[in-house]
């Protein structure tokens, strides 16, 4: 059988293209790609430290790809993100060490198995749930609003709140608003815990962390999240790369889809209204947690249906996402276009 890099052909393909629709979720939300890696790859039968330390070394190359297209655009915060450094070095490395000590009591596949069917379901709920309230919101706002009134509401009521309580050393931001160190630690820490145990970015939990508690505009909190995923990606490749359970054939597919799809994905950005597909990318981490979901059963119950079912559903639903920000960047550049023209 033709091999590349350690895998058959159509492993390979199945990679690349899994890599590129990664990717281009990485580059638009600034997350809500990674996590899919690792449970795509224990559907596939890898072993747990084989999955999280290959998708954390995935991770890496995609974050370096996204976090420079948006460098360019000036949306990355590198003093807040700098800041969340070492508490994702911390969290990082319990994370990792809960793994390596699963895996020695043979349930590491079961937990992170079930965590993610727990998280996936609860980050989809909040999203899915966000974005109906902000269509909404939207029907129901006057058409006109002031600029001071948009730059306000770029920053959560929450994060307002928190930011509120000034607990030393206050650090500020180069948005110029004021926040406190430890709030900044608390996010960075539960960020490396939850990319150290799952083998993901943490982008899905960072992006809303940073936006929500931390307290940075929107577009900001996306390059930033991207930024922190470079930096947990580095020290989670390192940190599996020591124990020498990393493939490097699968990352090295990943990425050669993910440097396309990671560029599109940024560039998007410019063209379409997150809120266009904010909805489809919740529906899919639900999908996503009932895929895992529907692994683990296999697993327990020994039908294997139920594995190939989950892996359809896994892939299926992220390239329906892919295809919906593919589909309103071709519109929105479509009309601009026209409008030129005209």
């Amino acid at each position: 059988m033709v091999e590349l890099l350690g895998l058959g052909v159509d492993l390979f393909v199945l990679f690349v293209t899994f890599g590129f629709m990664v990717g281009v979720f990485f580059g638009f939300f600034g997350m809500g790609g990674s996590f899919l890696v690792t449970p795509a790859l224990l559907l596939l039968g890898y072993p747990a430290p084989v999955a999280i330390g290959s998708s954390m070394a995935f991770v890496f190359g995609t974050a370096v790809i996204a976090t420079l297209k948006h460098h360019d655009t000036g949306q990355v915060d590198y003093r807040l993100g700098g800041l969340m450094f070492v508490g994702i070095v911390l969290g990082i490395e319990i994370g990792s060490r809960l793994v390596f000590g699963l895996e020695v009591l043979g349930i590491a596949n079961l937990v992170v198995g079930v965590t993610y069917v727990i998280l996936l379901a609860t980050i989809g709920v909040l999203f899915t749930k966000s974005a109906l309230e902000d269509t909404e919101t939207a029907e129901d706002e006057d058409a006109v609003e002031s600029d001071d009134s948009v730059e306000a509401d770029d920053v959560s009521e929450l994060a307002r709140r928190i930011q509120s309580y000034e607990l030393p050393p206050m650090v500020r931001l180069t948005d110029g608003s004021r926040v406190s160190l430890w709030t900044i630690s608390g996010v960075g820490g539960g960020v490396g815990l939850v990319s150290g145990f799952l083998g993901v970015g943490g982008g899905f939990v960072r992006m809303p962390a940073i936006y929500y508690l931390i307290g940075t505009p929107l577009a900001v909190a996306v390059g930033t999240s991207l930024f922190g995923g470079l930096m947990s990606g580095a020290v989670g490749a390192f940190t599996y790369g020591r124990a020498g359970v990393i493939d490097l054939g699968i990352v090295t597919a990943l990425l050669v889809g993910s440097a396309l799809g990671a560029r599109i994905g940024s560039s998007a950005t410019a063209y379409v209204d997150e809120d266009d597909v904010t909805i489809y990318f919740g529906i899919m981490l639900l999908v996503a947690s009932a895929a895992v979901g529907l692994g683990e059963l296999a697993t327990l119950l020994a039908i294997p249906l139920f594995d190939r079912l989950s892996f359809v559903l896994l892939v299926g639903s992220a390239l329906l996402v892919c295809a919906m920000i593919l589909y309103h960047g071709a519109l929105a550049i479509a009309r601009r276009g026209e409008d030129t023209a005209t």
